[in-house]
């Protein structure tokens, strides 16, 4: 491993802890691409990655005519028009004349090869087993005669209320393969989180499960599914997944419901899959934000987009294709779930899991992989942290000699997460084995900046922009800046881009949520530094900026410093201050287990945030609270928390359905608790 000078970002960012070997390049296939484009488009970028990188921004039409051109995407271009259309964003459109189906280009390995692994599924209920490309079109196409059967047609939205299954990766290609709207929620949502996700598009069929299995203990769901079916305007019909097999009383529901393990019965089992082929930016499904602080967003993406970004991302970046199995820790709730789905664009194998990451042990993830024979392996930064403070040791304990990549999201993984991975995974993975950390969003349902098979990898740093993605870091006034921390924007489109929000037929929340601030320009709402020697640091929400002494800060940082000492198991910072006026800096800590809070820690916290990063970032005050408020897809609420400091009620702050654990906000009210 060697170590370098630590980077623009800060101490023990940038230590290169792998570079790619000739022969990883010469098989990668973003290698191939450049080899294709050269051959066919006579397209030679110099200077490497940043080269590639570059013509693609500059000329992004011909950049994805490409992309459909090399992943030979089913589907008619239709007559000559330009790729892109419209001279500002958000008033762009892509491919007009254009049709194809996201789920015919997902199960076209159905046809070529229908034996191939398309899905690997477990779950803590336990459900295990495997569907082959065949199997998986020949279930896909008895879901679409049925949905066909219950009145869906072409725009209709079909609910789902799902684990990550079987039975939800089938009911989105029938949904999709029939031109119809797929919105989905995991059943760890309550009810009234559902609603008001649901209650926005008006589905015509819910797909709902009985209950499901988490962390060694059993919910039965169906008294919620009951109460989100009665609250859905214009719902028709449901299917009902006997997952759990719960037993009892069933409650009455509103709509007629037929059983999943009947729809065989109902429709036959002989039939092939059939595909509606659509306009390219028709809708495939609805996503929502997190929906704290008021109604989630729903937030539309088209066939098109989601086709060649995801072929992309997946095969360019994270290096994906036939003979790979591609796991990624999700639930349907999350955009991640959507993202998995994709290794099917890409020929690969889905791994689906269905439970906690640390039951019965925090290795529960790894010894996944090692039984399924991951060659990828995704899960949030959390997870990996957790995993080194735990001192697992998953390399040594479990046969991961498949696993080449191990991919990191959902919020930033700092230098110690990175080190520990090529400490306890790398030395015993496959050849070329890289870490690529991954920045995007449900927004556009990919990330903006990740991995890169032809480039490094180095401790805390996301190795670039994605091809296509024209990120930069925008200072106040809207200047383009390096080495400096900035709002992360987009200045040109990007085909997975949302094709609006639903029910939003004037666009207006649509602009207001991306475009007011830098007029043409996506603000995406995090902070983010390109360094001078390359590559990008993710410093978390610019919505949750800590002002000291006139200097922004993310929030990122802290974390990693304070979340380094054994007697912490999370932490939440605060920046009190508004309109700028300095408030106060709040630092608050979860304990661990046997760990007790008193002046001693206190001193060494503060010592550490001095020494590590500055004096503004020692706080003013260092409280205790038994948890920290998170998303359902268990980010960090920090927007919700200084609201409440700076005066707004618990109740008003934040939409308790969409907490995972809402009742430890009471805790951050003056006299609530927090010590």
């Amino acid at each position: 491993m060697e170590r370098g000078q630590d980077s623009a970002a800060g101490r023990g960012y940038g230590t290169t802890l792998s570079t790619p070997s000739t022969e990883t390049i010469e098989r990668a296939r973003i290698t191939d691409y450049r080899r294709w484009l050269a051959d066919r488009h006579g397209v030679t970028a110099d200077g490497g990655y940043a080269g590639l990188w570059q013509w693609t921004v500059s000329q992004p039409s011909d950049f994805w005519s490409t992309i459909w051109e090399y992943f030979d995407v089913l589907g008619s271009r239709g007559a000559a028009q330009p790729v892109i259309q419209g001279d500002r964003m958000p008033a762009i459109h892509w491919f007009s004349g254009s049709a194809l189906n996201y789920s015919r280009n997902a199960l076209r390995v159905a046809q070529a090869d229908p034996d191939r692994t398309a899905l690997i599924y477990r779950s803590e209920a336990g459900h295990s087993g495997r569907l082959s490309y065949g199997e998986l079109d020949r279930q896909v196409a008895i879901a679409r005669a049925a949905l066909v059967e219950l009145g869906v047609t072409r725009g209709d939205r079909v609910a789902a209320y799902l684990p990550n299954s079987p039975q939800a990766l089938i009911g989105l290609l029938a949904v999709a393969s029939l031109g119809a709207i797929w919105t989905s929620c995991s059943p760890d949502f309550g009810a009234p989180a559902v609603i008001d996700r649901f209650a926005q598009v008006t589905p015509k069929v819910l797909i709902a499960v009985d209950g499901y299995v988490y962390n060694g203990r059993a919910y039965d769901r169906r008294q919620e599914v009951a109460s989100i079916a009665a609250a859905l305007p214009g719902l028709e019909a449901m299917i009902t997944v006997s997952y759990l097999g719960a037993s009892g009383d069933q409650p009455d529901l509103p709509v007629p419901a037929v059983a999943w393990e009947t729809l065989g019965d109902r429709v036959g089992t002989g039939l092939r899959t059939e595909f509606d082929d659509v306009p390219f930016d028709h809708p495939l499904w609805v996503l929502y934000s997190s929906g704290t602080t008021g109604l989630p967003k729903p937030i539309v993406h088209g066939h098109g987009g989601i086709v060649l970004e995801h072929l992309k991302a997946l095969c360019l970046h994270q290096d994906i294709g036939p003979g790979d199995v591609f796991f990624w820790y999700t639930t349907t709730g999350w955009m991640m779930w959507n993202y998995l789905a994709g290794a099917l664009l890409a020929g690969a194998t889905a791994v689906a899991y269905d439970g906690s990451a640390t039951y019965p042990g925090t290795d529960a993830l790894w010894r996944l992989a090692a039984q399924a024979g991951v060659t990828y392996f995704g899960t949030g930064a959390p997870y990996l942290i957790a995993c080194m403070k735990a001192g697992v040791q998953p390399g040594t304990d479990h046969d991961l000699s498949r696993l080449r990549g191990v991919g990191s999201t959902g919020s930033p993984l700092p230098p110690e997460g990175f080190a520990w991975v090529y400490s306890a995974v790398a030395p015993v993975a496959g050849p070329g084995f890289t870490l690529g950390s991954f920045s995007g969003g449900t927004d556009v349902c990919t990330g903006f900046v990740g991995p890169n098979p032809l480039l490094p990898v180095r401790t805390g740093i996301i190795a670039g922009p994605c091809l296509g993605a024209k990120v930069e870091a925008f200072n106040a006034v809207g200047e383009s800046v390096i080495g400096e921390v900035g709002e992360l924007v987009l200045t040109i489109p990007m085909p997975s881009m949302p094709v609006g929000f639903w029910g939003d037929e004037s666009g207006e929340r649509y602009f207001a949520s991306y475009f007011a601030d830098f007029p043409g320009v996506w603000r995406h709402g995090d902070w983010i530094m390109f360094l001078p020697e390359g590559g990008c640091v993710i410093y978390g929400r610019s919505d949750a900026t800590l002002n000291r002494g006139g200097v922004r800060m993310g929030t990122s940082e802290f974390y990693r410093i304070v979340e380094e000492f054994d007697e912490v198991a999370d932490s939440l910072v605060i920046d009190t201050g508004v309109l700028g006026t300095e408030g106060r800096l709040i630092l608050y800590l979860v304990l661990a287990d046997g760990a007790s809070f008193d002046d001693a820690l206190a001193a060494k916290i503060k010592s550490a945030l001095r020494s590590a990063l500055s004096p503004r970032h020692v706080p003013d005050e260092i409280r205790q609270v038994p948890g920290v408020p998170r998303t359902l897809s268990g980010k960090k609420l920090e927007v919700p928390v200084r609201k409440i400091l700076t005066g707004t009620p618990v109740a008003q702050a934040a939409d308790p359905s969409s907490l995972a654990n809402p009742e430890v906000l009471a805790y951050f009210a003056p006299g609530g608790g927090g010590a």
